[in-house]
């Protein structure tokens, strides 16, 4: 389906970014942009890397068409530029987190690289004029493939994932009286 041999990561060469971030910009207009954050250069990044995914696609699907099952096949898809070792079930070190030897288990993206990368190309998808309601990273079939994933990944190597327990929050009269009580010791 997808016929690039480049990383996902480059697929607009920085010539091409400031080309295209230059035509946006008036001739008059002078002011120099502040910097982008980090997360911002990152989600900018995914974003096209996403956008070149979907052209390369056989047939190739514009936005408009996107749903939940392209976004599917790309995190698949971005497996094979993976970095952690997930084995496999007939693995001698399956379930071991620091195995002594290597082994010929496939790589895999980390489960929170994607779930990081799907929190970015969601919160894009809404900057770039799509719905909330629409929004195909937000579908529920991708937060159970990220839930699967890391369950997967987590009894391969051995981690274990323990849901967090929620705080529980005091009832807003319990924080007035608190702080009222704080500050009437202080007063003394």
């Amino acid at each position: 389906m997808h016929n690039s041999s480049s990383s996902p990561a480059m697929s607009m060469s920085e010539k091409g970014k400031d080309s295209a971030e230059g035509s946006s910009r008036s001739a008059g207009d002078h002011q120099p942009q502040p910097p982008l954050s980090r997360y911002e250069s990152q989600k900018r990044r995914d974003w096209n890397t996403f956008g070149q995914y979907l052209r390369n696609h056989r047939p190739p699907v514009s936005l408009s068409q996107c749903n939940c099952n392209h976004v599917l096949e790309f995190l698949r898809y971005l497996d094979q530029f993976g970095k952690t070792k997930v084995h496999l079930h007939g693995c001698v070190f399956f379930g071991q987190p620091d195995p002594p030897a290597p082994c010929t288990c496939p790589l895999r993206q980390a489960w929170g690289s994607l779930d990081a990368l799907i929190g970015r190309l969601r919160a894009a998808y809404e900057e770039h004029g799509g719905l909330p309601e629409t929004n195909p990273f937000g579908n529920g079939a991708i937060r159970v493939y990220l839930r699967e994933v890391k369950e997967s990944q987590a009894k391969a190597r051995g981690i274990p994932y323990k849901k967090k327990k929620k705080r529980k929050i005091k009832p807003n009269h319990e924080l007035v009286a608190s702080k009222q009580s704080g500050l009437s010791n202080k007063a003394i």
